[in-house]
């Protein structure tokens, strides 16, 4: 009977709020209770579990691996009790903080515009963003939903397609004027290739030229930490870039930006994901709404928000659905991808 008289779920919200937020005192305040005793939840939580789960120092809170697997289990159990507590109640809102990690170029093109919507449609809901183009680890940064682009490797994460993009090569006229318009791959050597500089770029540019796939090197003079950034230099004509279609459709149709080599373009696209903590589990009723609200206003092949009357809803089908999930239960079918 010892376990009936633990409250264990106000101990796993607990524990979530101190890695969620970073430390005792934010938890602290989060919970309505004092650092010290949620220093002391923590402490009997670790000896009731007989292992460590986090290392405690003046400046951090840092997860230990069986910490880290805690948390994410825990996370999962505090959902499907959302859940259940929203299925019993039909007037249950999204709310509460949502942390969402952007790569930049999709940021600023997708989600940015859409934001002031989406807190108007769910006012209770308190978004926290970040952009950047490297890869984050969810668990150490906190973050419920992150949006990146192109290939996912294996790991207990889940993933939700989003779209895709074609890849284009692009340069400003004036660059173009001055350096001339390259016809092959062996030409394109010559000219200014700006690159990016974080662990997941390519090595290279892939082409298909006389039916053979060759890789441009990337050795340009400048390199950007990311996509919108070497997107500003191609505009501002420093050289050529290669970037997803959906950055540039606007500067090509208005002619600030030109493709090239589009002969030579192998067709290859970036996906486009949400990724989350949840093995499959049901997500937080706020980041259901987030994920269910991208898929019904974002259409990656268009380039930008969905138009209200569009009929096709990027990262879902006709139904509503997520891509991978379970018709029956709503469920996000288990995807394992890099945290």
């Amino acid at each position: 009977m010892a376990r009936l008289e633990v409250n264990r779920s106000g101990e796993l919200e607990v524990f979530a709020r101190v890695i969620e937020l970073g430390g005792f005192s934010a938890a602290a305040r989060a919970c309505g209770m004092t650092p010290s005793a949620v220093s002391k939840l923590v402490a009997r939580l670790e000896q009731r579990l007989g292992t460590r789960l986090v290392n405690r120092s003046t400046r951090q809170i840092q997860l230990t691996p069986e910490g880290c697997a805690f948390y994410e289990r825990g996370v999962r159990i505090l959902a499907d009790l959302e859940e259940a507590e929203r299925c019993a109640s039909a007037h249950a809102a999204p709310r509460g903080r949502l942390r969402i990690n952007a790569n930049v170029p999709f940021g600023h093109h997708f989600l940015l515009p859409l934001v002031p919507e989406f807190l108007a449609r769910h006012p209770d809901v308190t978004l926290d963003i970040t952009l950047t183009d490297e890869v984050v680890d969810i668990l150490e940064q906190r973050t419920d939903v992150a949006l990146r682009a192109g290939p996912l490797k294996s790991s207990s994460l889940v993933a939700r397609t989003l779209g895709f993009t074609r890849m284009v090569i692009v340069g400003a006229p004036a660059y173009l004027k001055r350096h001339g318009t390259p016809a092959t791959p062996d030409e394109l050597l010559s000219h200014n290739r700006l690159g990016a500089n974080y662990v997941r770029a390519q090595a290279g540019w892939p082409l298909r030229h006389e039916g053979h796939d060759v890789v441009a090197p990337v050795t340009g003079n400048a390199q950007a930490s990311d996509g919108e950034a070497l997107r500003r230099l191609a505009l501002a004509g420093l050289g050529l870039a290669r970037l997803a279609a959906f950055q540039v459709s606007e500067d090509i149709a208005a002619g600030r930006l030109l493709p090239v080599l589009e002969d030579c373009n192998p067709g290859d696209k970036e996906e486009i994901h949400a990724v989350y903590v949840g093995q499959g589990g049901y997500l937080p009723l706020r980041a259901r709404a987030f994920l269910d609200f991208l898929a019904e206003k974002v259409d990656i092949d268009r380039g930008g928000p969905a138009r209200p009357d569009a009929r096709r809803q990027a990262g879902s089908d006709p139904g509503g659905h997520a891509p991978h999930a379970d018709r029956r239960t709503g469920r996000a079918r288990k995807r394992h991808v890099d945290p």
